[in-house]
């Protein structure tokens, strides 16, 4: 069992995560935005297994939640969410910071398979980015 903080703006996909991630057996706190999760990994001193965050929120978004967080706290892993494609790009150059981007929609077993490589440090599936035509 983990000890997990989502961070995610939307009730309905927050909820949908935390309830995947306790079913899983993981011990799960969450928040609402950036900020919140900011201080709730402070308030906490780190001692999280996981962060998984929403990268595009208000207040804080995802990004701007890793850096602050893997500044602070460099053995906690971090798994990205997102929905949409340029928010994924913007997480591209934090490849040293974050596990790994989980792409909306996601099914509960797309989301429980990835939390399990992150806590087990399994290597993140390689994308390929789409390459233009000629």
């Amino acid at each position: 069992m983990a000890r997990i903080l989502v961070a995610e703006d939307d009730d309905n996909v927050r909820s949908f995560v935390v309830r995947a991630l306790q079913m899983s057996g993981h011990d799960v706190m969450d928040a609402s935005d950036g900020g919140l999760a900011l201080e709730i990994v402070a308030e906490e001193d780190g001692q999280f297994d996981l962060l998984v965050s929403d990268i595009k929120m208000p207040v804080m978004d995802g990004i701007s939640l890793a850096l602050s967080v893997g500044a602070t706290y460099p053995d906690l892993t971090i798994v990205l969410m997102t929905g949409f494609a340029d928010q994924r790009e913007r997480a591209h150059g934090l490849d040293a910071l974050i596990y790994d981007v989980i792409n909306k929609p996601f099914s509960l077993a797309q989301l429980v398979e990835k939390v399990s490589d992150a806590l087990a440090g399994r290597p993140a599936e390689i994308i390929p980015l789409a390459r233009s035509a000629l």
